[in-house]
């Protein structure tokens, strides 16, 4: 139960009628206990009821029987801020890391005098960068990209190969002048000059690929697969329950339990390049990179059947911490399958979209938006695997993404040699699988 203490009702007084008998009911609440743990209060409710007794058959008589029952009740703060003893005991700096390395990563992909040791050391080893305080975090994405089981040992080898390709035969094309079409690695610039991409033979933007796939394998599945999942959190349940804090703040003193700390990492996955303190991306003047999956939330929030889904996961996020302080157990699971399932939905929306837009593209003629295009929905159509709906099911399993993804890039040219018509009904055969209908 969750209330606000204003609404606190005063003692009062009520009578029963009950076949034909007149009982006296006092009810009477008081707060036992008031402590700051992230905006929580316990109260204990005294019941003292006047009962009608039976001593004989004949005879009745009223006592006073004294019921206690202490609830559980914890008013939710407005901003994802919880603290013990006056510090905070949210942080997810690795997460922070880990988004921003992927956005980096993304430009390395598309910068054609990176070698492939370079990318690989930032990818793997987490160096390499230029801002130095992501060197110095300690982290590194390849170690957490598809790292649930879902799809480990087919999803991870991807991202290493599309590193190899770009910088041992994209890279080389593109230096070299060469103009790409079907089954020509180089760089393809539109007639009207408005966008040049980089693609393999197969007319990959290896630079969308990679880091539209990394909001699957990496954001979602950590977030979904790992971070929010039962037995994650579960994981942690006896710890919580006893209140060790496994974490420590920056003087070095533990004040937070590790089921706490998963759920920040969690809500890290998003908002980690964003603020802390309120949904969507931000300060807009800072700028946003798009290999990030708080900036495709923010595109299906402004689609007029998902208004208001940022604000949904944020105070899901809310009030999932708080009902882990409070050990709330099924209320933290209820919070974590809705923002499973609600994040879920930005990967299943722009794996569609992005087909669509492919389709029109080509029928209009403009192949560097149709590559472009459809270099992103490959990224995102990876990412349905590690989805989960309502029901806690991806929307596609790994076979199942495995398939769609070799129908999209079949032949010796790939995306070069798909048809709109294909590519529609593919947009179609999405929507079914995760039974969401575009604006």
């Amino acid at each position: 139960m969750i209330i606000n203490l204003c609404d606190i009702y005063l003692p009062h007084l009520f009578r029963l009628n009950l076949n034909n008998k007149i009982i006296m009911k006092k009810m009477y609440l008081s707060l036992i206990t008031l402590f700051a743990i992230g905006c929580t209060e316990t109260e204990t409710i005294t019941e003292i009821v006047e009962v009608e007794k039976i001593v004989t058959e004949t005879v009745t008589v009223t006592e006073v029987e004294t019921v206690t029952v202490t609830n559980n009740v914890y008013v939710l703060p407005e901003e994802y801020s919880f603290t013990r003893g006056g510090v905070s005991t949210v942080y997810y700096t690795g997460q922070t890391a880990r988004v921003g390395m992927a956005t980096e990563l993304k430009s390395a992909m598309n910068n054609t005098a990176k070698t492939k040791d370079q990318i690989d050391t930032m990818f793997a080893s987490g160096t390499g960068f230029t801002d130095p305080s992501l060197d110095a975090s300690g982290k590194n994405v390849r170690g957490k990209t598809a790292a649930s089981p879902v799809a480990s040992a087919t999803v991870k080898p991807l991202f290493d190969g599309w590193i190899e390709e770009f910088t041992n035969t994209v890279a080389p094309a593109v230096t070299a002048g060469t103009t790409a079409a079907s089954g020509v690695a180089g760089s393809y610039t539109e007639a009207d000059g408005s966008r040049t991409v980089k693609v393999t033979a197969k007319g990959f933007e290896l630079n969308q690929v990679f880091s539209k796939g990394l909001i699957g394998a990496l954001q979602v599945d950590q977030i979904v697969n790992n971070y929010l999942s039962f037995s994650k959190l579960d994981g942690a349940r006896e710890d919580n329950d006893a209140g060790i804090y496994g974490y420590k703040n920056d003087q070095a003193e533990n004040y937070i339990t590790k089921m706490e700390h998963y759920w920040d990492e969690g809500f890290g996955y998003l908002y980690g390049l964003d603020s802390q303190f309120k949904p969507g991306l931000g300060d807009p003047a800072t700028g946003r990179d798009t290999a990030n999956l708080n900036y495709y939330l923010n595109k299906v929030n402004s689609q007029s059947n998902e208004e208001g889904i940022s604000d949904k996961i944020y105070n899901a996020f809310i009030a999932g911490r708080a009902a882990i302080v409070n050990k709330d157990y099924t209320e933290r699971d209820k919070q974590a399958g809705i923002i499973s399932a609600e994040i879920s939905k930005v990967v299943g929306y722009k794996a569609q979209s992005y087909l669509v837009d492919g389709a029109e593209d080509i029928t209009n003629g403009d192949w560097a938006d149709a590559l472009h295009a459809l270099s992103e929905a490959y990224g995102f159509i990876l990412g349905l695997q590690f989805t989960k709906d309502s029901s806690g099911n991806p929307y596609m399993t790994n076979d199942e993404v495995n398939d769609l993804l070799s129908r999209l890039s079949a032949g010796d040219g790939g995306f070069w040699e798909r048809t709109a018509e294909e590519l529609t009904a593919m947009a179609a055969e999405v929507a079914t699988a995760t039974g969401l209908t575009l604006p």
